[in-house]
């Protein structure tokens, strides 16, 4: 796991500010869907052991199961995109004064860039889940902070938009024709279903929020 989720907060932000080129887009649309997720979950914690919603505290304690789950593993995805961002840089290293050097070298960075690109669509894969999860307690959910399941719904929508964007950088490096193509399809069918389940939970919340 990255040890960024053990540095104080002004450090992970003053970092992201500076010139260190990690951690990027990637890892930060992770850790700010790892936010969205957290406020799904507060509100589901906050509806179990309630007696008012008694009926509903099975749903609720699911969700939070399956929320702790999407926010450990976007915890790891903060990681794997610093190291892939990383891996896709050090290949501009490597020797290229021969020709078995130049196909070496172009091998790897095929192999970087791939990775580079299905990190953050995992990234956008953890915060759909997010959305699905904030969909589900916007309906039942407690009422006096249901207004944190829409801001977990934003979040996640935005996390996932964001990642996606690395997506964008990094396909026109890569050659595998296939590859990209079930990339692009991917990256639309998550957008499409984030945007959708965003408008529900926001609509929902905002029944609520109105009585």
């Amino acid at each position: 796991m990255s040890d960024i989720f053990e540095r104080p907060l002004r450090n992970v932000i003053e970092q992201a500010a500076s010139a260190s080129p990690t951690p990027g887009g990637g890892s930060v649309s992770a850790i700010t869907g790892a936010f969205g997720a957290s406020m799904a979950a507060m509100v589901a914690n906050l509806t179990v052991g309630k007696e008012k919603y008694k009926d509903v505290e099975p749903q609720a304690l699911e969700q939070v199961k399956r929320l702790e789950g999407i926010m450990a593993r976007l915890e790891g995805l903060v990681q794997a995109d610093m190291d892939a961002f990383e891996a896709f840089m050090a290949v501009y290293k490597l020797p290229k004064d021969t020709d078995e050097q130049k196909a070496a070298r172009a091998k790897a960075r095929q192999a970087a860039a791939i990775e580079a690109t299905e990190v953050p669509l995992a990234i956008g894969d953890a915060c759909l889940e997010a959305l699905e999860a904030a969909v589900g307690l916007a309906a039942i959910g407690n009422s006096t902070a249901i207004s944190d399941v829409g801001v977990g719904a934003y979040l996640a929508e935005a996390s996932l938009k964001g990642a996606l964007l690395s997506v964008d950088i990094n396909l026109p490096a890569i050659n595998d024709s296939e590859f990209v193509n079930n990339a692009k399809a991917r990256r639309e069918r998550l957008i499409a279903e984030a945007e959708r389940l965003r408008a529900e939970a926001i609509a929902v919340v905002g029944k609520r929020i109105q009585g």
